[in-house]
């Protein structure tokens, strides 16, 4: 499990850093908004630990573009204002729970155990996967990306779902076929590669961020980059 914390004072996020990484979590730092906003976008993250006071845009501004970016990906909010406005504007910034500093490192990995539990990787809504403004109906077999409703074939719906359901991860081309074509790969073909192109053009064809990015010598890789 791969966290990021978000802490402009380098003591706490020292203590943070050892902390979690000692209960067997691989944790990164940032120090601003700037940075952390980079990280999110680059890498693969199962939980944010945000403070709310932090150099650039802030803490409440930064958890809504995370979450914009990782919608069921959960952020906990770690910061000395502890009103119930401050609270209440967390909240609908899109925080998941909200810790009042001081605070025992016991109960911050108690509730992070929690979140990472009810966490749902990949991220699935109901009978949808959702990746970043990628939507996929389970039930319909039908996608949309923002307002575009996207027309698969049987083929590349497959495809997609396997891609959806292992966003972060770099597939190989070999792993492609075994899952979704139910075949061993071979290496004097390249459906695996045409059809890749065709979901490209349907699903990332106009828009600025894309999500199917390849990895030279390993394969492909889904989901939002920097």
């Amino acid at each position: 499990m791969k966290i990021l914390i978000v802490e402009d004072e380098p003591k706490v996020a020292a203590f943070l850093k050892k902390g979690l990484e000692e209960s067997h979590y691989e944790a990164d730092l940032a120090y601003d908004s700037s940075f952390a906003e980079k990280l999110a976008g680059q890498y693969k993250y199962n939980l944010f630990v945000l403070d709310i006071i932090i150099p650039g845009i802030g803490g409440l501004e930064l958890c809504k573009r995370i979450k914009s970016l990782h919608p069921n990906v959960p952020v906990l909010m770690l910061t000395a204002l502890g009103t119930t406005e401050d609270k209440l504007a967390g909240f609908d910034a899109g925080a998941d729970d909200y810790l009042i500093k001081p605070f025992e490192f016991r109960e911050l990995l108690a509730r992070v155990k929690v979140l990472l539990k009810n966490a749902d990787q990949p991220r699935e809504t109901g009978n949808k996967l959702v990746v970043a403004d990628l939507e996929l109906d389970l039930d319909r077999k039908a996608a949309r990306r923002g307002a575009s409703y996207i027309d698969l074939t049987a083929k590349e719906y497959s495809l997609l779902e396997y891609f959806m359901r292992n966003e972060g991860r770099v597939v190989s081309r070999n792993d492609i076929a075994e899952k979704v074509w139910d075949v061993s790969f071979d290496f004097e073909t390249n459906v695996v590669d045409v059809y890749i192109n065709f979901l490209r053009k349907k699903i990332d064809k106009g828009f600025d961020k894309k999500l199917i990015h390849t990895k030279v010598g390993f394969g492909y890789l889904f989901g939002v980059m920097s």
